[in-house]
């Protein structure tokens, strides 16, 4: 048995450690219980760094930016290429593997070394490279660097040593695929044409061997010229000059004519008896005019000519539709026979292949699917029926079919949850799929035999959720669920303003709370509501129930410098209680007298809601003397108690429901009471307000568009804001701990949206402040001071004060009437705590964390008996508890005095719509539940972390003793953290904003930091 004080060698001494009472160990009254000291923690201590290492082991979703595919018909094996450098290799459902090119130049084109397990890439540096496929990871053997001449195109034939490869600038270098060094022959573009020409034939776009010679090499250059090569007598068989440009070229199997397709919208088919023209010229999709001619048409990038033994062959293209109609879709051609079938895509076509029974050129093809590679989706046609259906993908390609906007991580589900998750997301499924089987069947793999449930749910800018399970390597979709079904349809004209501010992703999704012990599921959306989700396998008529809570802190009057009290801004007493249902916004509305009107509208009438998560009640913030509400900062829920907490920037809800009552809404100031650590001064209201919520009811895509580029500049120094009004409203610091993320602070101590006057931009913002029109403020980056809003004289406003702004506005003895402070919620957990340091037994508690560093103890009274839970009232009283970290608190976690995490409570689901059995009456089952009278209840007291984003501390309940400190990081801050189970112990988990990843012991020592160096290039959409 290790003891505690074995790791403290490496404790930080910078941050000294008070056990006794102080602010930072609590304020609360009663007699304070005597605190272990860390020697009388006996704690088993069996986690060693060796036991931690970072390894990549997948990567989900759709490849970023494809530029290139290629398929090895008899390993069944893809390969998509990227722009990026990379090379997506899938198979069967599991097999995924991600190979990298350290130059990160874009992949140009793909060639498998069929049946061998290797692969050529041509990548855009003009480097070519051989890769191992046989190997458990993936590595290049050979590379070969084309210093003079640029790749444009490359060829091996089946069971050939020779790689051809052609050149801007014409001419085709040829490489031994054994030994990857050029073999010194070169045909010479000037070689390949008549000597008589006088233009250069440009680029070798195609290169392919006859299918009744591979002594002969076809040659198509971009300008229209084909030649025919003779590779043993070194000259050429027949020249071919055609007016219109080149794009690329199909043999038939007898190897006796080809097809080509042109810039123009034309495919031509060539037979090599006569080549003097082309025997057929046709236009696909260009209809011939009342003068006879053909309307123009766009080029025709890529043409595959495949034969079958029992029907006629098959001509697929990609392009060549006329200019007629502006806006069309992408689209796919398949001609067979006297049949033309178009495919509409929904993104860009980059590039497809059409996969065939054999890979000998000389034979029938007999083609049975197309893989078509678009620039977001991947998509495989089924050639075997006559309609043409595709295949449901068997990866996860669909994961930004709606830009992700939020995610959550489960692990250790039940596991009875993801069996009846699928078989209720089964039924709608989308149908018309091919019954065949997924085309793309090539390599192995093996389940782990140390696997267990893991479900990933991300959440959308359409508002819609989607369940994942991740049990094994690759993602399974489980279930679909859209929260926009719960509000009622905009009409024309409706939400006014408040559409606007969230932009097109009204119904976006920021948060995600989930049980899954009891199956009640929440989310917050970016129009400030929540909505609270119950699973039932029956189909239910309900209504949904709507909360209405006006949340609002109101600054007082001036307060004069010689004032030392503070003012708490009190919330409007009419927000404890339910609001009526107002009417939908109008846009004829002034924002001046919008007042008790949510942003969205939920839906007032019965509901027919089908298997699955059924919306029971939502939760909406309302405007407030024409402000609309802040959005949602923090969530948490507890099945067991039946409360659901939310807090933002201007204070903290508690809602009932199972009663479907709200039991509390306070400002944060309220909740502190006498017990606030900080000497606020709050000022009066400005004139004129205007809507400042822009700052906060922001659309997500701002973010899931830069997110890349703002984790980059997020130690860059802040750009100042001004308006045009000499004064500033705000004044950033240079801490290097800003960023935004899902729409709001993704630092948690990032400035809030401030109470005053709309910012009017000192400089151009670009096409995003165009978009939102004159006059609206743009939107900032937020300051490492969370909810913190300082103002200042501008004469007062140098350099050292804009340094200095974090300290100073912590500091209080900073006596100025130009301070205002807004301090947001930035996290809750439902736990059983002691609420007192007087406290003998835990009772039910709900800790809340501040963007000011504070944490505050809430303890309730909840009935435990099941008629008196729906009947009593829950009794929610703030006493004042306090304690304090550095920067804002992003996580709590709860310990016995053995060690081991304590779970909170929890409710056993149970199905609310299942028919009624009177043998086996549904009541509710609390698993970790004790009454605040029962004397049952341990009372040797427990161990509480808290995380800051830049310390971490741990305190001993009901004392309050703080027993261990360490600050996490100086130069960066944290963006998440979290309690996590190793090797049957625990350790605190941190990922800060610089890469880095932390895990540290319980006595707040590092185990384990992984520099992640190459964080920007991993921030992509895969």
């Amino acid at each position: 048995m290790k003891k505690f004080r074995k790791v403290l060698d490496g404790l930080t001494t910078s941050s000294p450690v008070n056990p006794c009472g102080s602010p930072a160990c609590g304020s609360a009254a009663g007699t304070p219980s005597t605190a272990p000291t860390p020697r009388e923690l006996e704690i088993q201590e069996t986690l060693m760094s060796e036991h931690f290492q970072i390894c990549k082991t997948v990567r989900h979703g759709f490849p970023y930016q494809p530029t290139a595919l290629a398929f090895d018909p008899v390993q069944k094996i893809l390969a998509i290429g990227t722009r990026s450098g990379g090379v997506r290799l899938l198979g069967r459902p599991g097999v995924d593997c991600h190979c990298q090119h350290e130059s990160g130049a874009a992949v140009l084109q793909l060639q498998f070394l069929i049946n061998e397990g290797a692969l050529v890439t041509a990548c855009a540096d003009d480097t070519l490279h051989l890769w191992n496929l046989r190997q458990r990871r993936p590595a290049i053997l050979h590379s070969l660097k084309f210093n003079r001449e640029r790749i444009t195109f490359c060829h091996l034939p089946f069971q050939s040593k020779w790689l051809y490869v052609g050149t801007e600038r014409g001419n085709t270098h040829i490489v031994n695929i054994e030994s990857f060094i050029l073999s010194g022959y070169v045909i010479m573009w000037n070689k390949a044409i008549e000597l008589s020409t006088k233009t250069h034939p440009g680029p070798v776009v195609h290169l392919s061997d006859s299918p009744k010679d591979e002594g002969k090499l076809l040659i198509g250059f971009e300008s229209g010229t084909i030649v025919m090569w003779d590779l043993r007598a070194k000259r050429s068989d027949f020249r071919i000059y055609y007016d219109e440009a080149i794009h690329s070229v199909s043999w038939h199997h007898e190897g006796r004519q080809f097809m080509c397709s042109h810039s123009d919208g034309s495919l031509s088919m060539w037979n090599l008896r006569n080549t003097a023209k082309p025997f057929q010229v046709t236009f696909p999709h260009g209809k011939t005019q009342r003068d006879g001619r053909k309307e123009s048409c766009k080029p025709i990038l890529k043409v595959e000519y495949k034969t079958s033994r029992n029907s006629e062959a098959f001509v697929v293209f990609s392009g060549g539709l006329s200019y007629d109609k502006a806006g069309r879709r992408p689209t796919l051609t398949i001609m067979h026979g006297k049949a033309i079938t178009v495919l509409e895509m929904d993104y860009p076509i980059v590039d497809f292949l059409v996969l065939c029974e054999t890979p000998y050129l000389n034979e029938v093809q007999e083609p049975y699917a197309v893989v078509v590679l678009l620039e977001k989706d991947f998509v495989v046609v089924d050639l075997t029926q006559s309609n043409f259906p595709i295949f449901e993908n068997a990866y996860p390609m669909d994961i930004h079919e709606s830009p992700v906007t939020c995610t959550a991580y489960f692990a250790d589900c039940p596991p009875d949850i993801i069996p009846v998750v699928y078989s209720i997301g089964a039924k709608h499924k989308k149908t018309g799929y091919s019954h065949k089987e997924w085309p793309v069947s090539g390599g192995t793999w093996t389940v782990g035999s140390q696997t267990y449930p893991e479900i990933i749910i991300t959440g959308h800018a359409d508002g819609s959720i989607k369940f994942w399970d991740a049990t094994a390597i690759t993602l399974q979709m489980l279930y679909k669920l859209k929260t926009s079904k719960v509000f009622e349809k905009p009409k024309s004209g409706d939400m006014g303003r408040s559409a606007e501010l969230v932009e097109e992703d009204p119904y976006a999704i920021q948060m995600i709370s989930w049980c899954p012990q009891s199956r009640i599921f929440c989310v917050v959306g970016i129009s400030a509501h929540v909505i609270m989700y119950r699973f039932s396998k029956h189909d239910a008529n309900t209504s949904i129930t709507s909360l209405e809570v006006r949340l609002q802190c109101e600054m007082e009057d001036v307060i004069s410098p010689s004032d030392t009290e503070n003012t708490p801004c009190f919330s409007d007493p009419s927000g404890l209680s339910p609001q009526p249902q107002p009417p939908s916004p109008r846009s004829n509305m002034p924002d001046s007298v919008r007042d008790s009107i949510p942003c969205l509208k939920v839906k007032d009438r019965m509901i027919r809601m089908p298997p699955g998560y059924q919306a029971e009640l939502v939760v909406q913030l309302l405007w407030v003397d024409g402000e609309p509400p802040q959005q949602i900062t923090s969530l948490d829920l507890n099945s067991a108690y039946g409360l659901l907490a939310l807090g933002n920037c201007n204070g903290l809800v508690v809602v009932d429901y199972l009663q479907k009552t709200i039991l509390l809404c306070m400002s944060t100031l309220e909740l502190y009471g006498s017990a606030d650590p900080f000497q606020r001064l709050t000022r009066s209201p400005r004139k004129n307000r205007q809507s400042t919520s822009d700052f906060c009811m922001r659309g997500l895509s701002n973010f899931y568009s830069d997110s890349k580029k703002r984790i980059r500049t997020s130690y860059q120094s802040l750009t100042e804001l001004s308006d045009n009004q000499v004064s500033l409203d705000l004044e950033r610091s240079k801490s290097p701990t800003s960023d935004h993320v899902n729409g709001h602070c993704t630092s948690p101590t990032s400035q809030p949206c401030p109470t005053g006057r709309a910012r009017v931009p000192g400089g151009p913002e670009g096409p995003r402040l165009a978009r939102r029109g004159p006059g609206r403020p743009p939107f900032r980056k937020a300051q490492s001071a969370a909810c913190m809003e300082v103002s200042l004289p501008v004469s007062s406003l140098t350099e050292e004060s804009r340094e200095n702004s974090f300290s100073r506005s912590r500091s209080s003895s900073v006596s100025s009437i130009d301070r205002e402070t807004k301090e947001a919620v930035t996290t809750l957990q439902f736990v059983e705590s002691y609420g007192c340091k007087s406290d003998t037994l835990p009772t039910p508690c709900l800790w809340v964390g501040t963007s000011l560093g504070l944490v505050l103890i809430i303890p309730m009274s909840i009935p435990t008996d099941e008629q008196e839970r729906q009947e009593d009232p829950v009794t929610v009283a703030p006493t004042g508890t306090v304690l304090m970290l550095k920067g804002s608190v992003l996580r709590f976690a709860f310990l016995d005095c053995g060690g081991a995490l304590i779970n909170s409570p929890y409710e056993v689901w149970r199905d609310q719509h299942a028919p009624d059995d009177p043998d086996r009456p549904r009541k509710r089952k609390l698993v970790n539940f004790s009454s605040s009278s029962s004397q049952e209840a341990s009372g040797d007291g427990h161990l509480a972390v808290v995380c800051s984003e830049r310390q971490a501390k741990v305190f001993f309940m009901p004392s309050q003793a703080c027993l261990y400190v360490h600050n996490i990081t100086e130069s960066s801050f944290v963006l998440r953290a979290d309690v996590v189970s190793v090797c049957n112990s625990v350790c605190l988990a941190c990922f800060c904003a610089n890469g880095h990843i932390m895990t540290l012991r319980f006595a707040l020592t590092f185990l384990f930091v992984f520099k992640w160096e190459t964080v920007e290039s991993s921030v992509n959409r895969d």
